[in-house]
């Protein structure tokens, strides 16, 4: 099973920028996506960015033009470019990969899987 990690997090104030990372712990041959979703307290998670590994990059209307997310492949990692940042987007950050049952064209269950990692914490000072 394939294991997330998060990094980057701290605390900046408004008008920051910050990099988080996500790195995982081996490559996969399964058809995936990249997520990152956040929380803040005492809100549900919800959705900020997403990146197929054969698609576009997706993101939330509320960092849309602020947050930048890539990935270096060769080092299992995405990250997640955060500019402009404000209190609003004080949260946990998550990343998750998501198995879409496919590997090489054909379907297999080895590859329907979610894995989440531990989150990091962005704090945003006004």
């Amino acid at each position: 099973q394939v294991q997330l990690a998060e990094s980057g997090g701290g605390s900046v104030q408004a008008g920051g920028s910050l990099r988080l990372s996500c790195i995982a712990s081996r490559a996969t041959r399964c058809k995936h996506e990249m997520l990152w979703y956040r929380q803040a307290p005492g809100k549900e998670r919800e959705f900020v960015s997403q990146m197929r590994n054969d698609g576009p990059i997706r993101y939330s209307d509320s960092v849309k033009g602020r947050f930048t997310m890539s990935q270096d492949s060769v080092k299992n990692t995405v990250f997640l470019e955060m500019s402009n940042l404000t209190p609003e987007d004080t949260a946990v950050y998550y990343c998750k990969m998501w198995g879409m049952g496919v590997q090489d064209g054909y379907a297999t269950a080895d590859c329907d899987f979610n894995v989440w990692g531990q989150g990091t914490q962005v704090t945003v000072s006004s």
